[in-house]
């Protein structure tokens, strides 16, 4: 396997970075609190790396063969995050509404599946950062980058779920509310449209 320096500085980058899960953490933090929202961040932190390992395994080849499934896939991840980020720029407060809860586990879990960024960063680090080699075996490799990413998401992602707290603070208004809201929905609108072409 190539050097753990490099692997771990792409795990941090492409994890820290604004996207749909950090974004919509960073949402619930703010609307329910860090305590309701922490099984959607746990949701991310194994649900992702999981999604890891299941590419190395050989899902990748099973989109090579068919990428019409993968196209599929990225279309319906797109809409729904296109229509959560029409929600949230509709949003004018982020006082409890009575049906509004934020993602449980199995959710935020099941999520990374139509995630357009989890995609692009699972098959990207399995691409790059595995090899065919006598010497260490691809399970071995593709279980490393899984644990790696799973402890990198706890600190990472962790960053936006506490983020949340300091927001809130800040945001008491109603118009700065309004104004950051719709900077929220047109940057996860902006990561969907980039994760897509990519």
């Amino acid at each position: 396997m190539s050097f753990y320096l490099p692997l771990v500085l792409f795990c941090v980058s492409s994890t820290v970075t604004p996207g749909p899960n950090n974004l919509m953490l960073l949402i619930s933090s703010i609307k329910f609190g860090i305590r309701r929202t922490f099984f959607h961040y746990l949701g991310i932190c194994l649900g992702f790396p999981f999604m890891v390992f299941v590419i190395g395994l050989g899902l990748e080849s099973i989109f090579a063969s068919y990428p019409k499934l993968h196209l599929v896939i990225k279309v319906i991840g797109a809409v729904y995050m296109i229509w959560l980020a029409l929600k949230i720029i509709s949003s004018s407060s982020y006082s409890d509404e009575k049906n509004s809860k934020p993602l449980n586990f199995k959710q935020a879990a099941l999520f990374q599946w139509v995630n357009p960024k989890a995609w692009v960063m699972a098959i990207g680090v399995i691409s790059t950062y595995t090899v065919i080699s006598n010497n260490i075996s691809l399970f071995f490799q593709v279980v490393v980058i899984s644990i790696i990413y799973m402890i990198v998401s706890f600190f990472c992602t962790g960053f936006w779920l506490f983020g949340g707290n300091l927001v809130k603070r800040i945001l008491s208004d109603e118009k700065h509310l309004k104004v950051f809201n719709l900077v929220l929905g047109l940057l996860l609108i902006l990561s969907i449209v980039i994760m897509i072409f990519e």
